[in-house]
């Protein structure tokens, strides 16, 4: 799962809030010594969510569909079009509008700036400039979001043009999704509910 997944699955609390939506930039395993216990948690809970995920029988079919073309780039893609999914069908999950949502998660990493990682203070400005956790609602902002990963790759991902293979499976893409998604949702309360 991408950014905005990470964020929606770690509950009410803001700082598990934070530790999941940065967790990505996070190596090691001292963290309640870097970033206190509810920030540390995060970090946890993002590690479970990923692995997880990575293990998922619908998530191993979705990224088949990926892997003749994009090879070990075919799980980053997946993660995207699921966040599409989210945001595109966001109602269904949570009753804050997404545009509120999505300020209030920028605005918490904000408040985090001087102990989260230097490369996460980097991509935050550009994050909300494209207002990235609502634009993955849309097909075009899914393009430019794999586009930038492209850019950044250390190789030739062929990411930018992921959307093409979106638009083709769509409905694939989506069934994949809805029998997926709740399922890590169960996990994701679960696991907050026995790592208090």
């Amino acid at each position: 799962m991408n950014f905005l997944a990470h964020a929606y699955l770690s509950g009410n609390n803001p700082q598990v809030m934070v530790g999941n939506f940065i967790g990505d930039f996070i190596k090691g395993r001292d963290l309640q010594g870097k970033f206190g216990h509810g920030i540390a948690r995060g970090v946890e809970l993002h590690r479970a969510i990923d692995d997880f995920t990575d293990h998922h029988e619908v998530v191993r079919h979705s990224k088949a569909r990926l892997w003749p073309k994009y090879r070990h780039y075919s799980g980053v893609i997946t993660d995207i079009f699921f966040d599409h999914f989210l945001a595109a069908n966001w109602n269904t999950y949570c009753e804050e509008p997404l545009p509120n949502y999505a300020a209030r998660v920028y605005q918490l990493v904000l408040d985090q700036k001087d102990i989260v990682p230097e490369r996460v203070n980097q991509l935050l400005p550009y994050m909300m400039r494209d207002n990235w956790l609502v634009n993955y609602g849309k097909i075009e902002g899914i393009r430019r979001a794999l586009s930038g990963m492209a850019r950044r790759a250390t190789f030739v991902s062929k990411m930018e043009e992921a959307t093409e293979d979106l638009k083709v499976s769509y409905d694939g893409f989506q069934q994949d999704f809805d029998r997926f998604f709740p399922e890590l949702k169960k996990y994701a309360d679960e696991w907050l509910r026995l790592n208090p």
